[in-house]
């Protein structure tokens, strides 16, 4: 018999929990007929049918809905992506990045190369001086 006391008790302190949870959670527009705060007491003070009322009285019937729990169709309102990968602005932006990055590393390069074979042509044209020995 007291284990079936210690088990309601559990029932209930875990049935309160979730309750608090659900409310602290919820939106403003989902908290109906009383403030937060009074729904949060009555959680409080009466855990069982507190928790109880909250669940029937307390929120928005529908704002369960999108947690696989309705079976029609559900209408989300669009949420800004959570990471920055996530994001196709910002991963658009990292690759255009990345292509000025690159056009301006091979522009560098072509101006290094155009420099060097200027450098060549200009040794070969000279004429040789009197300290250089002719290759053999």
């Amino acid at each position: 018999m007291v284990r079936l006391y210690v088990l309601l008790f559990l029932v209930q302190i875990v049935l309160a929990v979730c309750a608090l949870i659900s409310c602290l959670s919820a939106e403003e527009g989902q908290i109906r007929s009383l403030p937060r705060i009074v729904w949060v007491l009555i959680i409080l003070f009466f855990p069982l049918v507190g928790s109880i009322a909250w669940f029937v009285a307390g929120r928005e019937p529908n704002s369960g809905a999108g947690k696989g729990w309705s079976g029609g169709t559900v209408q989300r309102k669009q949420r800004r992506p959570v990471a920055p990968d996530d994001d196709p602005e910002f991963l658009r932006s990292v690759q255009d990045r990345a292509k000025q990055q690159d056009q301006e590393l091979f522009q560098r390069w072509e101006e290094d190369l155009r420099r060097r074979e200027d450098d060549l042509r200009r040794r070969d044209d000279e004429p040789p001086r009197e300290g250089d020995r002719p290759e053999v």
